[in-house]
């Protein structure tokens, strides 16, 4: 089943990565995608499934104060954080999640590779090594992260993930590099930009 042209590999992606017009107002560093990162995981033909935005879900595109935009970076996001850990938007986001696992499980079940999840450092939702709280850039997991961690753990599945930053674009391509190369060979490809099968 499934015997075609696909890598049978996928990653999750943090929203943002491929949408940064979903992120908070002053933080967007790119026009429109994290172009570096994106085209990575395309290059080693991976699928990338879009996680969806959390905040965009739970506090809309202002993130509930349209003048969010005027704190420092890290005081507007440990606000966002604050917001992130009300009982509604929790119960939000572990839906989410949970849709988000049974889909996990069901590539996984087909013989798929799900490779990891590919999040958004410092962010209070999405950051996989870093998060902020308290004003600060800490270690530690965003809010969406931690979630999404636990609802596969309870679906028997554990996945690696990597931090990158698109206000550190050479170091996130090295991290995810070595992410990627951790899981082997780029897969081949077939089609006809591809010159066949290698």
């Amino acid at each position: 089943m499934f015997d075609d042209a696909r890598s049978k590999k996928v990653v999750l992606a943090a929203h943002c990565l491929l949408n940064q017009c979903a992120i908070s107002d002053g933080t967007a560093e790119c026009a429109s995608q994290f172009t570096a990162v994106v085209e990575l995981l395309m290059e080693h033909g991976i699928g990338i499934l879009q996680l969806p935005c959390p905040e965009l879900l739970c506090l809309g595109l202002e993130r509930g104060d349209a003048g969010g935009a005027r704190r420092p970076l890290l005081d507007e996001n440990s606000r966002i954080r604050t917001q992130m850990l009300s009982e509604a938007a929790v119960g939000i986001l572990r839906r989410q999640a949970v849709t988000i696992a049974r889909q996990v499980v069901d590539y996984r079940s087909h013989g798929f590779e799900v490779i990891g999840i590919v999040g958004v450092d410092r962010s209070p939702s999405c950051g996989v090594d870093t998060t902020s709280r308290d004003g600060r850039e800490e270690l530690g997991r965003g809010v969406f992260v931690e979630i999404l961690a636990d609802v596969l753990a309870q679906h028997g599945t554990v996945l690696r993930m990597v931090g990158t930053k698109t206000s550190e674009p050479e170091r996130s391509i090295e991290r995810v590099r070595r992410f990627l190369d951790e899981v082997g060979r780029p897969a081949s490809r077939s089609g006809p930009d591809a010159g066949g099968r290698d």
